[in-house]
């Protein structure tokens, strides 16, 4: 994102809060791209042969977690909330969420969710199978009133499509086209991102796109 890619850009900012050394990353697709990409700087968790969720991937982690409380993100986001305000003044017995809106704010499916920590007897409930912390946590604990909600005002974008990661990017620069490390560009970029190592040719115009490589191109609009 505007030079970094989002897995780095949610490791820096748990790593700020918990220290790098005690990041786990969980993969399913493209296991040796992220093997390659970590180098052992974080903790890898591979989900085979099915994708685990995010409750089913904490599940996973238990051997690695040992007892320990955790701080979970979805990297596929980008934000620019600080994780802080997540564990100040945490007791450690009750799950929390933090959530992207105003003081007050009700959490609900399709709330922006920043991030949540988990008490290790939370961790515990949770199935080793493909399950969502909506479902396998945050449900409950909002029905019993058990749930502590806290709220963060932020740029919040969810990379799901290639048109949401060029608005995110976009974002990210202040609205400049972002072009990565050692991209050649000869022709002209507009709202658009060109991956390290792209090339935009002369006479080539690209408008809210992504160039990947010599050829492929994403179009968002």
């Amino acid at each position: 994102m505007a030079g970094r890619s989002l897995v780095d850009l949610a490791i820096a900012k748990v790593g700020a809060v918990v220290g790098t050394s005690a990041v786990a990353v969980n993969v399913h697709h493209g296991r040796e791209q992220f093997v390659r990409h970590f180098d052992g700087r974080v903790h890898l968790s591979v989900e085979e042969p099915v994708a685990l969720g995010t409750a089913g991937a904490v599940a996973q982690l238990r051997p690695w977690l040992d007892g320990r409380p955790v701080l979970v993100v979805n990297a596929d986001t980008w934000h620019t909330a600080a994780l802080a305000p997540l564990v100040a003044d945490w007791a450690g017995t009750r799950v929390r969420v933090l959530i992207c809106g105003s003081a007050g704010e009700e959490l609900g499916p399709a709330s922006r969710v920043l991030g949540s920590v988990l008490p290790w007897t939370e961790v515990l409930r949770f199935p080793h199978a493909p399950w969502g912390l909506w479902e396998a946590s945050w449900r409950d604990r909002l029905a019993d009133g058990s749930l502590e909600v806290a709220t963060a005002e932020a740029d919040f974008v969810d990379c799901a499509t290639p048109a949401d990661y060029l608005s995110a990017n976009l974002s990210a620069s202040g609205g400049a086209s972002v072009v990565g490390e050692g991209a050649r560009v000869w022709g002209s970029v507009v709202r658009s991102v060109v991956w390290p190592g792209g090339v935009v040719g002369a006479g080539e115009t690209l408008v809210d796109a992504i160039r990947v490589g010599e050829r492929l191109t994403v179009a968002t609009r």
